[in-house]
């Protein structure tokens, strides 16, 4: 079987399969089936692996971060000077390109990974995670918290992992259905396109804080914080920039939308593609008691996937195309990831473990397909996907009618000439 027929088969696979419960692809071991020895074993070599590489950095990699920083503000100062002239067509197309080109790598390969104290180890305060901050919406505080903190500890665990699905979308059969999740293929479309907005409200809860869940005075400063983010990003793209080019305001307007929306959809293609193909794996909280390093590296291992490509596309990922490899060692400079993923695949093989990799267009389509297989219910025994469909819709009709009898029986009990209470109901 050829390469390319494997990957049009899985993209079939993908689109039509049943979700079920199963963590581990078959053929392969589970994190469940290693001895303690194994897991300690795999605890030590990556233990090794990583110690190695981040004595070895030096001047070569300091070298590669300050490059590209160069190059990127190069990029995106000459994109905006081409976008002065934005009303003649051409320059509008190579202006558009070039910033989207430039918001691409600022986020993905040097905000993110900067961010991740990547580059800490320099010891410059210009790249540094304790200065940095990046071209996003979402303030970098924030984001290391959610991300940082939270993401990469609990990684991909059922009810500690608020990254599994960011709380809009169903990505686990394992998590709860409801009649909302029909329309999750829609959510996931507007969710890529206004993907930094979908960021920044996950990172200061938006949802749980909506829901109540969340104290209103410690989430005030959040709000506050993000509000004044997205107003400065809004004048620079949308504003200070399009004002420059006097009368092609318009079309220098519409090109910072495009850019962004191009962003966007890359970088969010990218994180769906290392966090919801079908080969990665989900935890229980109960796996995490008495969890050693050991443990940690191979839910990291197990929890994340990959995107194979070429060296313009790793830099264009952000090198999250090594999902695996940033997952094991997300302080590791990027750079070396590339370097030490033969190792890591080495020692998958080794174990009988699933090393989930794939080009971007089979991994999209894995993805593609989960959003849509799970915006239905899991099938139960004696009721189809439909008939619990059909139920829920029913209980929710009954639900939404009991309100209404409840306000018309309320309406009826007023005496006569009596007005309901503005802002009541």
């Amino acid at each position: 079987m050829t390469t390319a027929t494997r990957e049009r088969n899985h993209m079939s696979l993908a689109l039509t399969n049943d979700t079920t419960p199963a963590r581990t692809p078959e053929g392969y071991r589970s994190a469940d089936s290693l001895t303690t020895a194994e897991i300690d074993a795999i605890g030590t070599e990556l233990d090794a692996i990583r110690s190695e590489v981040m004595n070895d950095l030096g001047t070569e990699d300091a070298a590669y971060i300050r490059r590209l920083i160069t190059i990127q503000r190069s990029l995106e100062m000459t994109s905006r000077a081409i976008l002065l002239f934005s009303g003649f067509p051409p320059a509008w197309v190579a202006g558009t390109a070039g910033l989207a080109l430039a918001k691409i790598l600022e986020n993905m390969e040097i905000g993110h990974n900067v961010l991740h104290g990547q580059w800490d180890w320099m010891r410059d305060p210009k790249i540094h995670s304790t200065t940095w901050e990046w071209d996003h919406v979402s303030p970098a505080a924030h984001w290391k918290v959610t991300h940082n903190e939270s993401h990469h500890t609990w990684t991909n665990v059922l009810g500690k992992d608020d990254d599994l699905g960011y709380g809009i979308l169903r990505v686990d059969p394992a998590q709860p259905w409801s009649l909302k999740a029909l329309g999750q293929p829609v959510v996931a479309a507007g969710n890529a396109i206004a993907f930094e907005y979908g960021i920044g409200a996950h990172d200061i809860h938006l949802g749980p804080y909506l829901k109540g869940e969340v104290d209103a005075e410690t989430h005030l400063p959040k709000r506050k914080a993000l509000i004044a983010k997205i107003r400065k990003q809004a004048a620079k793209d949308y504003l200070v920039h399009p004002l420059l080019s006097g009368p092609a305001f318009v079309p220098t307007l519409a090109a910072n939308v495009v850019a962004n929306v191009i962003r966007n959809v890359w970088s969010n293609a990218i994180i769906m593609c290392g966090h919801f193909p079908s080969g990665v794996q989900t935890f229980s909280e109960e796996s995490l008691v008495g969890e050693t390093r050991g443990r940690w590296y191979v839910r990291q291992m197990l929890g994340s996937a990959n995107i194979t490509g070429s060296k313009l596309l790793h830099i264009m990922s952000g090198n999250l195309s090594h999902q695996i490899e940033h997952h094991i060692f997300p302080d590791m400079p990027s750079n070396r990831y590339a370097q030490v993923a033969p190792r890591v695949k080495a020692l998958f093989d080794r174990y009988g473990l699933h090393y989930e990799a794939g080009s971007l267009p089979r991994q999209l389509a894995s993805v593609w397909g989960k959003f849509f297989r799970l915006s239905l219910p899991n099938p139960e025994v004696g009721r189809s996907r439909g008939r619990i469909v059909l139920d829920a819709v029913a209980d929710a009709a009954g639900g939404l009618g009991a309100k209404l009898r409840d306000r018309v029986r309320g309406l009826g009990a007023r005496p006569v000439g009596a007005r309901p209470a503005l802002g009541m109901g």
